[in-house]
């Protein structure tokens, strides 16, 4: 009985160090990609300052499209003070480093459907505090892009239609669901965002 008890308690031990670990590892990665991000976007602040009258995001835009792995900016989001890395790409190893970007889905200015995704015990934890009506920013090497939340649903975890030609932009944001769910959650968690600036015009 003793040497079951023992057993029992090096196994909980051991799991103790390992989910120590990853989440050391996670957190060092996320803030590498971050500060990484966030010198991209003060060398574009120089940059652009130097050569305004040069400057043309849309053209910068036409053609951007960053290597699996490459960290491409920050999402923003103000009601909650976060700011997180986007990284091209939405395999394991993206995703332990920040906010994934679907490759093959568009970047801001380039009008068609922008498909972020992240793991909700990491990077998107508070997604469900974010409500219809909260404001997401895309900080981009070639400028800032403000989106407003406008709808949220929850798919099967398989299911593949969220990511389909809109024809016009949209951020979109998924994640797994429910968000408190322990091991393989059976669902996804969706939200569509629309640029602030198209709405005005």
């Amino acid at each position: 009985m003793k040497l079951l008890s023992y057993l029992l308690m090096i196994a909980g031990i051991v799991v103790l160090a390992f989910s120590g670990y990853q989440w050391y590892a996670t957190t060092t990665a996320q803030n590498e990609a971050t500060a990484e991000a966030q010198a991209m976007l003060k060398e574009r602040d120089t940059d652009t300052a130097n050569k305004a009258e040069d400057f043309n995001a849309q053209e910068v835009a036409e053609g951007y499209d960053p290597d699996i792995g490459e960290t491409a900016g920050i999402l923003h989001i103000p009601a909650l003070e976060a700011d997180l890395p986007i990284i091209e790409g939405t395999h394991e190893d993206e995703l332990a480093r920040g906010v994934g970007h679907y490759r093959g889905t568009a970047y801001p200015l380039q009008n068609e459907q922008i498909v972020l995704s992240g793991h909700r015990d990491t990077v998107f934890r508070r997604m469900g505090e974010l409500e219809i009506g909260d404001q997401l920013v895309l900080k981009m090497d070639y400028g800032d892009f403000i989106y407003e939340i406008k709808e949220t649903k929850i798919v099967d975890a398989d299911d593949r239609t969220i990511i389909v030609p809109h024809g016009e932009e949209v951020l979109t944001l998924t994640t797994c669901y429910p968000f408190n769910f322990v091991g393989y959650a059976p669902d996804r968690y969706i939200m569509y965002a629309f640029p602030v600036k198209a709405q005005d015009e």
